[in-house]
């Protein structure tokens, strides 16, 4: 992960960019919270192997298309903790 893509103190927010950055974000926030892949996709209803394919960095359609959308608006998304 390249530091430029993380802004603030502490438990930062995350710049995602692509699936790749997506990816880096997920994977951090997971072991942040102590969860293995397995866990987390059981809790979010979804397979071990689509949950390990988003943390490497896997463009799904879905996501290549969302991708698009802010690519061509430019935007960008910050994932931080949620306070709510």
């Amino acid at each position: 992960m390249n530091t430029s893509d993380r802004v603030g103190k502490g438990p930062r927010p995350f710049r995602v960019y692509n699936a790749a950055s997506l990816g880096t974000a997920i994977r951090y926030f997971r072991k942040a919270e102590g969860l293995s892949q397995g866990e987390l996709a059981e809790r979010v209803g979804m397979s071990r192997y689509y949950l390990t394919a988003l943390e490497n960095g896997k463009e799904t359609e879905h996501l290549q298309r969302i991708l698009a959308v802010l690519r061509e608006l430019g935007l960008r998304i910050t994932l931080d903790r949620a306070d709510w």
